[in-house]
């Protein structure tokens, strides 16, 4: 397939300029207040070492946005270092009040080439002794979702929500195979999401679904109809949560090649509002935007008027699981123009202010 050839390509060229660091230097942890399944709350974030994610090591060179395979130690990480680094991170903070733990680790924890069983095992072992610890979320690709594996995990926390985030990204699946390069289809993903469901009866285990704002080759309009309606899919698959992910430029990824070449622009903020509210309109289950990037160079844009301050408005609805306000500026006219269009090369001519 041209787009996997392309991908791996580019992938190679990148990876070989990646400077090597050792597990310890790749991994990190932060606090910040986030949306729990019991309101806003506390959230540890951390991020352990692996190989990488397999997908993106494979000959398919892996998803066309996605560059966090550099941000990987490219070769296995034994399970002791990376319990070794697990507790060096849960050492650092005191977990006073209910607070949930959510941990990357640029790949699938669920994949056991990728996250040894041994190392899964006493990380999620761990935080089931902690009290205040009310919620557990990990990434992973549905192929690693089976029913062993998932009583498993939860069997170490059985008193605590155990969220399992997959990257569903588009409910088209054309979009899926040739734009994103995935490697799975909407069965694939579907027939995870069943057996989290068929888990509830024993087990406080949920399921997110993250969805990608306007993939490459998409137009502003495209790309803001296709978010919503692969929103609503995810709800009538039985999802849990939904994570909007509006596209930045990673670097070393087919989506910056075509950024450089002015065949590629992130999506405007203002697409970001429309789709988050017309979702908290027509869907039930909560939903995130992530604001990542919002403001920069290589990442979702308005002007300079408005982008910080769309910024916090979006970040406070995601706590409270409300409309972003009305907001009026200059630069919405000429998105409202170029969002009424289909042509992809309309969203390649923005003007930044």
């Amino acid at each position: 397939m041209q787009i996997q050839k392309l991908t791996r390509e580019i992938r190679n060229k990148s990876l070989r300029k990646v400077k090597k660091r050792s597990p310890g230097e790749l991994s990190a942890s932060w606090y910040q207040e986030d949306l729990l399944y019991r309101g806003r709350g506390p959230t540890l974030f951390m991020i352990l070492p692996t190989g990488g994610c397999s997908w993106a090591l494979s000959e398919s060179g892996g998803c066309t946005m996605c560059s966090y395979i550099t941000d990987s130690h490219l070769e296995d990480v034994p399970a002791e270092e990376i319990i070794n680094i697990f507790h060096e991170i849960m050492d650092k903070h005191t977990i006073e009040e209910p607070t949930a733990v959510k941990i990357f680790t640029s790949g699938s924890f669920l994949n056991p080439d990728e996250m040894p069983v041994e190392a899964r095992k006493e990380i999620l072992k761990t935080l089931g002794e902690i009290e205040n610890i009310v919620e557990v979320v990990v990434e992973s690709r549905p192929e690693y979702v089976n029913r062993d594996v998932i009583q498993e995990c939860c069997s170490y926390i059985p008193d605590k929500i155990f969220e399992i985030s997959m990257g569903l990204e588009s409910s088209s699946d054309h979009t899926r195979e040739f734009k994103i390069n995935k490697g799975f289809s909407k069965k694939d993903f579907e027939r995870a999401v069943e057996i989290i469901k068929d888990l509830k009866v024993e087990f406080k285990v949920k399921s997110k679904a993250y969805i990608l704002v306007k993939p490459i080759l998409t137009s502003e309009k495209q790309a803001i109809q296709e978010a919503i309606d692969s929103a609503i899919y995810a709800e009538n698959a039985g999802i849990d949560r939904i994570s909007f992910c509006p596209a930045t430029i990673h670097k070393g990824t087919l989506i910056e090649e075509l950024w450089r070449k002015g065949s590629y622009q992130p999506p405007w903020i203002w697409s970001v509002v429309k789709i988050i509210n017309q979702v908290r309109e027509e869907v039930q289950v909560p939903a995130i935007m992530d604001t990542s990037g919002f403001g920069s160079r290589r990442g979702p844009y308005n002007c300079k008027k408005c982008n910080s301050k769309l910024k916090q408005m979006i970040i406070d609805s995601n706590l409270d699981q409300i409309l972003v306000k009305e907001l009026e500026c200059e630069c919405k006219n000429q998105w409202q123009v170029e969002s009424s269009f289909c042509d992809i090369g309309r969203s390649t001519t923005r003007i930044r202010y």
